[in-house]
């Protein structure tokens, strides 16, 4: 199942919960309930559906003197088939300054408008 499949899954509140972590970076989970504006158990229950679920990763810790979890994206595959036009990687890729008018960019842009979906 894709991570989009995935996401369309969850509830309003994991929704949230997952926007939250991915704009942080990660998050104690003592402070991601808070920020959600629900209940401690609620928070946990979230945070424990979307490492089910492989969205997040949950890490034992101390923060503040209190055993928590670290809440964090999962990393996520790249889809690299975007820059590419049949077996053809983008021309930008690694190019400091960029021409459009160049015959690779041509090139790539045909294997484009000629590759069957």
């Amino acid at each position: 199942m894709s991570v989009s499949e995935l996401e369309s899954d969850l509830s309003a509140d994991e929704r949230a919960g997952l926007e939250l972590i991915r704009e942080t970076g990660g998050i104690h989970q003592s402070d991601f309930w808070k920020q959600l504006d629900v209940s401690s158990r609620k928070g946990s229950r979230i945070a424990e559906a979307l490492q089910e679920s492989g969205l997040i990763q949950r890490e034992n810790t101390v923060y503040d003197g209190h055993n928590t979890y670290y809440l964090e994206p999962a990393p996520r595959d790249l889809d690299f088939s975007l820059l590419m036009a049949g077996d053809m990687l983008s021309p930008f890729i690694g190019e400091e300054e960029i021409d459009p008018q160049s015959d690779a960019f041509s090139q790539w842009l045909m294997n484009l408008a000629y590759e069957e979906y």
